[in-house]
């Protein structure tokens, strides 16, 4: 039976070939049917490669073709913030101590917008667990992240992803601590794999070369590679690589995303943005730390605070940030700004909470659960305009603004 050749069958097919596969596997594939070729056995090979892409093409990578993922970050920070966790080591103990905090951060990050429930495996590698006495709780502590996460993205029809991350072990110079770091990186990935994620982020690297050992690591296992870099202070890499150089090395290798986390806040990440997304072909990740970082402390280790002489060591990061906080809409501000580079997998990381999750997502045109509840200031007393206010208090506003 031959293809409806009418206007309105063709826009339709396309427009549900559009929603399953992404605009780019229908430009490359399927230009022969909207071009008006109705021959019966081509709309068979059609369907039969429909069949096949379903099956093959990542959750990640289809919903990345129709538009941008939100993936929220940020859970060292906001559970140290309600008192769950230690600054300083920040080994995410929360997984074991208190799971069910773990779970209800998910679920705020999905209400507010996160199309990406990130298993809390930030830090929970062998390495950190030594150093704090709990490395027989490596396992356990890996396996309850993944099953909280799972649990939640299961729920809310998100994507599962799984983490890896610096390991603090890794030397440019001495091939034997590249060894352990990817000894490391493969259990994690290996139980990451086991409970089923999506893809996997490999997140706050400062050295291209232990980016690159998580890349292959991931890629060994056959799952979606997210790679992200942290750029320090120096503007390069720990070994001094440029961070365009480091991204086609990692779209080389084989990432399917690339780009930066932490570190810098949207001012000074955006330069670097720019940057990567013309040298790189793949997709391009932007997740920066919500501070007002500068081009004179472009990352968020480098700012000092003029206006206060009690912090310890006269040096904000990581507990004393909170006066350098970026506001919500300077995050959708930023969002805008990325998205207009065609920057698509985009978040905040350490420091975020939901609400900047929130005007994240609505800067890009959604309105998840969360908006119900955005700010609507025409209904406050004092300086709203809605009816029924009372003119008296209303006055007043000009006094209280100063």
């Amino acid at each position: 039976m031959a293809w409806p050749v009418s206007v309105r069958a063709r826009l339709q097919t396309a427009l549900e070939l559009v929603s399953f596969l992404g605009a780019q596997a229908l430009r490359q594939d399927y230009a022969w049917y909207l071009l008006g070729n109705d021959d019966p056995q081509g709309s068979t090979a059609m369907k039969k490669s429909q069949l096949q892409r379903k099956s093959t093409t990542p959750e990640l990578l289809q919903r990345l073709a129709r538009g941008p993922v939100i993936c929220a970050e940020g859970y060292l920070f906001e559970l140290e913030r309600r008192g769950y966790l230690q600054a300083g080591a920040y080994v995410p103990e929360v997984v074991l101590d208190h799971p069910e905090l773990v779970e209800q951060l998910h679920r705020e990050f999905v209400h507010a917008g996160s199309d990406v429930v990130e298993a809390f495996t930030y830090y929970g590698h062998r390495e950190k667990l030594r150093l704090i006495g709990r490395e027989r709780d490596l396992e356990s502590m890996n396996l309850t992240a993944l099953k909280i996460a799972k649990q939640v993205a299961r729920a809310t029809g998100t994507i599962l992803a799984g983490n890896i991350c610096n390991t603090t072990a890794y030397l440019a110079d001495e091939p034997a601590s590249h060894k352990a770091v990817r000894k490391m990186f493969d259990e994690q990935i290996q139980w990451a794999a086991d409970a089923g994620v999506d893809f996997i982020i490999g997140e706050t690297y400062s050295h291209g070369g232990e980016a690159l050992i998580g890349l292959a690591a991931i890629k060994a296992a056959n799952k979606p590679a997210v790679i992200t870099l942290a750029i320090h202070n120096k503007g390069v890499t720990r070994e001094g690589w440029d961070p365009v150089d480091a991204c086609r090395r990692l779209e080389d290798g084989g990432a399917d995303v690339v780009g930066l986390n932490c570190s810098r806040g949207p001012r000074t990440m955006l330069p670097l943005l720019k940057r990567i997304r013309k040298a790189v072909r793949c997709h391009v990740a932007a997740l920066p730390v919500p501070y007002r970082t500068t081009s004179r402390e472009p990352t968020f280790q480098t700012l000092n605070d003029r206006h206060c002489g009690c912090i310890p060591g006269d040096h904000p990061f990581p507990v004393a940030l909170d006066p350098f906080t970026c506001n919500r809409f300077e995050i959708a501000e930023f969002a805008k700004a990325a998205h207009a580079l065609d920057v698509r997998y985009l978040g905040v990381c350490c420091g975020a909470g939901p609400h900047h999750i929130r005007a994240l997502a609505e800067a890009l045109g959604r309105h998840p659960p969360a908006s119900r509840y955005s700010a609507d200031m025409s209904k406050h007393y004092i300086f709203g305009q809605a009816e029924g206010l009372r003119k008296q208090n209303l006055k007043y506003a000009r006094q209280l603004r100063g």
